[in-house]
């Protein structure tokens, strides 16, 4: 593959996976700013490595592993950045969803660490089976079910609390 159909084909990737990726990069950080930062990390490390990515056929899962990592380094992060004080409605909400429910969602998701919310959003949001994402992680299956079970569990516990309030 010549360079300029390698480039032709990075940015198809990358322009039809975008909105994709920015909301998995949400579902890690709750915040839509950090989210296209994450996107924009992600999608530069990827054209790195495009060339070598896209002879082994692994494009999707490599990108996602490429977010998934950078989302869990800016969580241990001891610098955090300056953040606003008021948060501005989204424009659009998923049909069937309050915007409440969804705040109260992504704050929930908020609290847990970052592997056991890494494993929530690739087998619940992504729909990933657990051996990929266990894969995509780099982690056994059987710790993708465990991270998986106290993240979900951790996740009810928080969305009751919020209720009774």
């Amino acid at each position: 593959m010549r360079r300029a159909e390698r480039e032709a084909a990075y940015v198809e990737f990358a322009t039809t996976r975008r909105d994709q990726l920015r909301r998995i990069a949400y579902g890690m950080c709750g915040d839509w700013h950090r989210a296209d930062d994450l996107v924009q990390t992600a999608l530069v490390r990827l054209y790195v490595a495009w060339p070598r990515v896209v002879r082994s056929g692994t494009e999707e899962a490599y990108v996602r592993k490429i977010l998934l990592n950078a989302a869990i380094d800016e969580s241990r992060r001891v610098v955090r950045r300056e953040r606003p004080t008021d948060e501005l409605p989204e424009v659009v909400a998923p049909s069937g969803v309050s915007v409440e429910d969804r705040s109260s969602l992504v704050e929930a998701l908020q609290q847990l660490p970052a592997q056991q919310r890494a494993t929530v959003l690739l087998r619940h949001w992504l729909g990933l089976s657990v051996a990929e994402a266990a894969a995509e992680l780099g982690i056994s299956e059987g710790t993708v079910k465990s991270h998986t079970s106290r993240g979900l569990t951790a996740l009810r516990g928080h969305l009751e609390e919020t209720s009774e309030v």
